[in-house]
């Protein structure tokens, strides 16, 4: 349920999709340097996003480089390095990405996620060492989620309420969240972008879901029956369109509450425009308006 959060890359400025682009490259390459090459195919936009997001609220010195791609070796690119925050966001994003495949795993017996687990595992046993307390409680949101799931959970407000605690706990970088108002604003935008992420994510999986079986909550709390999956979208598309939107606005209104250092138009580009395109997407999968 990852790789959701993406910039609009018309409404970037140039020098904007740079930065952008050299904290994503900024996230792989700590990836690597941190956890080994084959770790860096975890990498996704949400952590790139992740990365600016919290060290345009961080004083931390940035330091941007020439460096190379294994993907473009013959042209150089702009990398983030010498960042605490993208250290952070690097090791989020494989710890998340063992956790995302053990899903798998269990909810789908899929061969490929145990075979990512066992490549991942040196590195999670590493991150459960680094940040236990966090560890501890993104692993309790998980088995939360997966308890529900079990139970055919005939909610999606409910099925998405652990990811969103997940997603709290991830987004609270201790040194961004000293300040107590700063730590309670990011912790309701994590929260939505939790609930925003498995929402969409469950949404976009609809047809997948019911051609393997797999678990739902739209399935089940609009009672599936075998009709035309277009028809069944028509279904549930107002309540999905109110709740997608309505949590992007919380997203946004915490957004406005924080106080930047910089790179707040890149920012708000990912938030107003990057995750709304998405989400009309993926709402309008099927035609179904």
């Amino acid at each position: 349920m990852f790789g959701y959060i993406l910039p609009d890359k018309p409404e970037l400025k140039i020098w904007e999709y740079e930065i952008y682009r050299a904290y994503y490259c900024g996230v792989c390459k700590a990836i690597k340097r941190n956890h080994g090459n084959i770790s860096r195919l975890t990498l996704n936009y949400d952590t790139a996003f992740l990365a600016l997001l919290l060290s345009s609220l961080f004083d931390e010195q940035q330091v941007i480089r020439d460096g190379i791609c294994m993907l473009h070796p013959l042209k150089k690119r702009k990398i983030v390095t010498d960042n605490e925050v993208i250290e952070y966001a690097a090791d989020m994003n494989v710890l998340l990405s063992w956790l995302n495949l053990r899903d798998k795993w269990q909810d789908e017996g899929s061969w490929t996620a145990l075979a990512g687990m066992r490549v991942l595992k040196a590195a999670y046993n590493k991150l459960n060492r680094k940040y236990p307390d966090k560890c501890c409680i993104i692993l309790d949101r998980l088995n939360e989620l997966i308890e529900l799931e079990k139970s055919l959970c005939n909610s999606i407000d409910r099925a998405a309420e652990p990811f969103a605690r997940l997603m709290e706990e991830v987004i609270l970088y201790p040194p961004v969240c000293q300040d107590e108002k700063n730590a309670a604003i990011l912790r309701w935008m994590g929260y939505n972008i939790g609930k925003w992420l498995y929402t969409i994510d469950a949404l976009d999986d609809l047809e997948k879901d019911v051609l393997h079986k797999a678990y739902n909550p739209f399935l089940y709390q609009y009672n599936y029956n075998g009709e035309d999956i277009v028809e069944f979208r028509s279904r549930l598309y107002r309540d999905a369109e109110f709740n997608l939107m309505h949590t992007l606005s919380e997203v946004a209104k915490s957004f406005e509450l924080l106080n930047f250092r910089r790179y707040k138009g890149i920012a708000g580009n990912i938030i107003y425009l990057g995750m709304k395109k998405k989400t009309e997407s993926i709402l309008g999968r099927g035609k179904c308006l």
